[in-house]
């Protein structure tokens, strides 16, 4: 009996993991994190709830170990506890993406134009950007970017795009990415660029998505 409740025991703990991330809101938590460290304002704002109701799913998050805070002046900094949630977050939504036809069905709905979507692999999309041939925008907010980065990747948050447009040459494929496959900055992107006569397509990865690749990142994460 003894060995039986020591087996129960293993697989609750790694049951509160299961626990802490059973819920849609705070899987959006996970993914936002993973962009870079956010306070509960910042959160409640990104997933459209009150503060109140983003605190309660941190807390969640907090009790599992996959999210820390700190304190800075007034603020309480909140991030996630280790790369590897990142990783944890990309492996469940890919398992989801294999297995549940109607997340596929949401997906191709969400996708303004799939169409749209570069033809490029990461490696290529990586030696191509590195030589000049294609040039690639990260389409998220500015500190996004500075946390970490594809390599070669020029921020250009979406609301800078139309006055920023000199920027970008025009005889060359503009290639867009944002958080990842659920986000839509990156279609927003394509679709402003595209109405001004660019070449553009987007790639469905974000960082997690890269890093969980094996492929670099740049950024002050990663020093």
């Amino acid at each position: 009996m003894e060995k039986r409740k020591l087996k129960d025991l293993l697989y609750e703990q790694v049951a509160r993991i299961g626990k802490a991330v059973s819920s849609p809101k705070r899987l959006e938590l996970l993914e936002v994190l993973a962009q870079g460290e956010k306070t509960v304002e910042e959160l409640a704002g990104e997933l459209s709830i009150d503060i109140k109701l983003a605190s309660a799913h941190l807390k969640a998050l907090k009790d599992a170990r996959l999210v820390d805070s700190r304190r800075e002046g007034k603020y309480v900094i909140h991030r996630l506890s280790g790369a590897d949630v990142a990783g944890l977050w990309v492996s469940l939504r890919e398992v989801a993406e294999e297995h549940l036809l109607e997340l596929r069905m949401a997906l191709d709905q969400m996708t303004a134009d799939p169409s749209k979507l570069t033809s490029l692999g990461r490696e290529a999309l990586l030696e191509q950007a590195r030589g000049g041939a294609v040039v690639v925008i990260d389409v998220r907010p500015r500190d996004e970017y500075d946390t970490a980065h594809l390599p070669c990747a020029r921020s250009m948050p979406v609301a800078e795009i139309e006055r920023r447009l000199s920027e970008l040459p025009r005889d060359k494929e503009i290639v867009a990415y944002c958080r990842g496959p659920f986000c839509l900055l990156s279609d927003e992107a394509v679709r402003l660029l595209a109405a001004k006569g660019y070449r553009v397509s987007k790639i469905a990865d974000g960082v997690s998505e890269w890093q969980a690749a094996g492929l670099p990142v740049e950024g002050s994460a990663t020093h």
